[in-house]
């Protein structure tokens, strides 16, 4: 087992998530942007010199975080974005000995029932996609998001039943912002619980986020939120890092902490540095819970 997290949630550039990450006495970090950049769409001198300061700092990317086939790409638009961008996460990944990524499987179209989501069409494109990264030995993994997998647990079995090769990342948090496209109108939110329970048995790596369910917003891709620390919102964490741990889960956990609240509100620390206080606060926040779930507390 082993911790990391989105480090770019500390900070916008490289040195900056390696300092937070060193801070924490870890070793890994989940590459998601830099300077405003998804890892795959760094230009070359600028994965270059992210490159030489991941090697100087002896810290490693353990997934990318990527942007294929996420929320912002409908299956209605070309395919043309999501194969450039896995084909440029290939051979990055391979430099870097980074052997998972993050992916998704399309934008939930919002003006349709939840069986009328052009599965077909997303199950043959992330099959294309799988074999790009399981034919180098890669292995791509997804997330319950807002895509087509995330509508409920039956949604994301289905993908796993059509895509082979394909595993997935359990994000704690997302189910308690999410409807429950598998139930009836109006649908409810999920539950991180039972959705954990229905695909346990195929989880290869866990994001670790947590938060309350605020209101819905029609027609947008994310309902609100307040997120919390780890294990003080309704997502369940305790209770899945407890059930993990005791099945002998030996895989990552990545922080995503989201986090709006202002960490030491009254020491004068600017923007940057309440950012950088709160992933470091989040990540030992979620130590000591793992800490707590190996003792049974």
């Amino acid at each position: 087992m082993y911790y990391t997290g989105f480090a770019d949630e500390a900070a916008a550039d490289i040195a900056g998530q390696i300092r937070a990450t060193k801070e924490l006495g870890w070793s890994n970090i989940e590459a998601r942007n830099i300077n405003g950049k998804n890892i795959h769409d760094l230009t070359d001198h600028e994965f270059d010199a992210v490159y030489r300061k991941l090697q100087e700092a002896g810290v490693r990317i353990n997934c990318f975080g990527s942007a294929i086939a996420n929320w912002g790409k409908k299956i209605t638009d070309p395919f043309d974005s999501s194969l450039a961008e896995a084909r440029r996460a290939v051979p990055r990944m391979k430099r870097l000995g980074t052997k998972l990524v993050r992916i998704m499987s399309f934008a939930v179209l919002l003006d349709r029932d939840p069986e009328d989501q052009m599965q077909n069409e997303r199950f043959r494109r992330l099959r294309e996609l799988c074999k790009m990264f399981r034919d180098e030995g890669l292995a791509p993994l997804h997330e319950n998001c807002a895509n087509y997998g995330g509508m409920g647990w039956p949604y994301t079995l289905r993908l796993l039943e059509n895509v082979p090769g394909l595993l997935l990342v359990f994000d704690t948090g997302n189910p308690v912002f999410t409807a429950d496209r598998s139930k009836s109108k109006p649908w409810p939110r999920q539950s991180t619980w039972e959705f954990y329970t229905r695909v346990k048995e195929h989880i290869a790596y866990v994001h670790i986020k947590d938060g309350v369910f605020t209101r819905a917003i029609p027609g947008a891709t994310f309902d609100e939120a307040r997120y919390t620390w780890p294990g003080e919102g309704d997502g369940d964490v305790r209770r899945v890092v407890g059930d993990l741990l005791a099945r002998g889960y030996d895989g990552g956990f990545s922080m995503e902490p989201h986090l709006d609240v202002v960490f030491h509100a009254d020491s004068g620390q600017s923007k940057e540095e309440v950012r950088f206080a709160n992933y470091v606060e989040y990540g030992r926040r979620f130590t000591q819970l793992v800490e707590e779930a190996r003792q049974g507390k």
